[in-house]
């Protein structure tokens, strides 16, 4: 089993890494996936035991945001066996995700030969087949360099349950673009070249990296999405984006006027956001949640 760990202290805008060889890894790669992690070392664990696929053909990035614990290597390995290539980053404070995951994409840049990069996030599960089908996707459709699946996101208490489903074609992924993030962020994987190409998150989208991240792809590569559920995300009333959901749907504002390409959609988009910026996000969750059952 592969695995290493080390201290890393980021710079806010530009990540830098301890300089270690090309091929930091058994062998090629299919794909790195890369997970942050802030003081939730056992959702990550349930994480990384939904992970199906070829041991020595992926490894696992973790960084840990200055969590009060740290993550802890050997309890990874023993609880997590699917796994057998890790590397461990530790911040030594907690920086934010857009730190975090350009921490991580830069480690996988110097240090790994892979093409492709894979999300995932703490609580969040992988159906069986989903790096299979991604994989599979990626090498048959070299014209697309972003790509996602459908989802299904359960409430903290297991009970109610909704799939998010969207096109899955590039003009229809756009046009949907404007209105919302066709991407569940740890449903992607994405080429390592096209990353290369756009550069890392953004971090002026503050709590909308994703959504600038993916609308910087998709001007340069083209979009897809799975139409099936290969993800299961959790609903964390506590979360990011329910905690800072203002300045996220300013944000979104923000990439819509910068990225967007349609000016009909445009508007369309805006008004949206402004009603959205109105509207509980309790009350908004209810309806999917209360949606998903029937």
């Amino acid at each position: 089993m592969l695995d290493t760990s080390h201290a890393f202290d980021s710079g806010h805008a530009a990540p830098s890494v301890e300089p270690f060889v090309i091929n930091f890894f058994k062998s090629p790669l299919d794909f790195c996936l890369l997970i942050p992690c802030y003081n939730d070392e056992p959702g990550l664990i349930q994480s990384l035991q939904s992970i199906q696929y070829a041991p020595e053909k992926f490894a696992v990035v973790i960084v840990d945001d200055g969590s009060r614990t740290p993550v802890d290597m050997a309890l990874l390995k023993s609880s997590a066996p699917n796994v057998t290539q890790f590397h461990l980053i530790r911040l030594p404070q907690n920086s934010g995700i857009t730190t975090a995951l350009n921490t991580g994409l830069h480690w996988i840049l110097e240090n790994a030969t892979t093409p492709y990069i894979a999300r995932l996030d703490c609580r969040d599960t992988c159906h069986p087949q989903r790096f299979y089908k991604q994989v599979t996707f990626l090498n048959t459709h070299t014209e697309v360099g972003l790509l996602g699946t459908w989802c299904t996101f359960t409430d903290e208490k297991g009970k109610n349950t909704y799939t998010y489903t969207t096109p899955l074609q590039h003009t229809a992924i756009i046009n949907a673009m404007h209105l919302r993030n066709v991407f569940i962020h740890p449903t992607v994987m994405f080429r390592t070249a096209v990353m290369k190409e756009v550069g890392f998150y953004p971090y002026d989208f503050p709590h909308a990296e994703d959504y600038a991240f993916f609308w910087k792809l998709l001007k340069i590569t083209q979009g897809a999405v799975l139409g099936e559920s290969l993800m299961d995300c959790a609903v964390r009333n506590q979360g990011l984006s329910l905690l800072n959901r203002r300045v996220q749907l300013l944000s979104r504002k923000k990439a819509v006027q910068q990225f967007g390409t349609n000016s009909v959609l445009k508007v369309i988009g805006m008004l949206k956001l402004y009603i959205l910026l109105i509207i509980p996000k309790s009350l908004l969750l209810r309806l999917k949640l209360g949606w998903g059952r029937k």
